[in-house]
């Protein structure tokens, strides 16, 4: 897939400061050209690596234009991972690079790949040996019994996922897998303006992880870093609702140590940008292998809210994703 020819952003990149200026107008020149090609990219967790070279080109390519060039680590011993390390690091920002989605299983039958929706209807893509694929899902009423309607039998072991449908409106973005392009987006545009960090584009986080842990032994051992940003996307729900800023998650499944988040808190409060609070039971992140990691981390999840989640239709308020991005430039240069 050809990467866009113009580095993303960079006209009209803003930061923190010029977003609380003029936040309709930075809304409005906000470019997803580079968002649109990473979600219509196939990788599942496990099957990373198409998305991994499509970062490694696209970065090899930007970081002629970034305020510093990172030190990039990928290949042997990183699996489909890359870290990227910006001069003299105090914070880790990770953002994983998979996708839920589907495997085919026997006579055209799926198993999911960690927890998509699933609804009679829904176009799925993929390849195998004997060509592309797009076929319709199947399910029953409990969505539990899934196949595909499709003229051939599909080879086992071929992984299915939904297929792009990228739309653009004034005030939202809305696509298949905004969950977590749009994270790996942020990330990108922050690399650009970043002096000192981290950025981890991390694997499997879909499908229960398995990533993280030896990543966060790297970066503490090589360069003492111990508190992360998590750069994922979350839920609209009864209490985090579409336009009203970036959320910044006390808890989910996983409870971060609450004096590290009440810093985060205090971040966005000094910053001008709007926020709001997400206290959840469920639901987790890259944020849980950190937290169970031998290794002394600090985290929070600092993302947009999307509604439709997992979904074919993931939907994201264009506000809510500039608060984010200038909310992770202000807490980049401050943490």
């Amino acid at each position: 897939m050809p990467i866009h020819n113009q580095i993303c952003g960079q006209t009209q990149k803003a930061n923190c400061f010029y977003i609380l200026l003029h936040p309709k107008l930075y809304v409005t020149t906000m470019n997803f050209d580079l968002l649109r090609q990473l979600c219509a990219i196939h990788a599942p967790s496990g099957e990373e690596a198409p998305l991994t070279d499509f970062l490694l080109e696209y970065i090899g390519q930007a970081q002629q234009n970034w305020k510093v060039k990172p030190t990039i680590l990928h290949g042997d011993g990183w699996q489909d991972n890359i870290v990227l390390v910006f001069g003299q690091p105090r914070t880790a920002i990770f953002a994983h690079i998979d996708s839920i989605g589907f495997t085919v299983r026997y006579d055209n039958k799926l198993v999911p790949i960690g927890g998509p929706d699933t609804e009679n209807g829904y176009k799925l893509v993929g390849k195998d040996a004997h060509g592309a694929i797009e076929a319709t899902m199947v399910a029953d009423e409990e969505g539990e019994i899934l196949c595909i309607d499709y003229p051939r039998v599909v080879e086992r072991g071929t992984s299915l996922t939904f297929k792009p449908d990228f739309r653009e409106t004034e005030d939202f973005v809305q696509c298949c897998y905004m969950d977590n392009r749009l994270g790996v987006w942020t990330a990108l545009q922050v690399a650009e303006t970043l002096e000192n960090g981290i950025i981890v584009f991390s694997t499997w986080e879909e499908h229960g992880g398995g990533s993280v842990a030896y990543i966060a032994k790297y970066i503490y051992e090589q360069y003492a870093v111990k508190q992360a940003l998590i750069s994922d996307i979350t839920w609209v729900t009864e209490g985090v609702k579409h336009g009203e800023g970036v959320a910044i998650s006390i808890r989910d499944r996983g409870i971060p140590r609450r004096s590290y988040v009440n810093k985060i808190i205090d971040l966005a409060k000094a910053s001008g940008l709007k926020y709001q609070l997400e206290v959840e039971g469920a639901g987790g992140s890259d944020g849980k292998e950190l937290q169970s990691s031998p290794y002394p981390f600090d985290w929070c999840f600092v993302g947009a809210p999307e509604d439709h989640v997992h979904s074919p239709n993931e939907k994201v308020h264009k506000a809510d994703i500039a608060a984010m991005v200038g909310l992770y430039e202000y807490m980049m240069k401050h943490l």
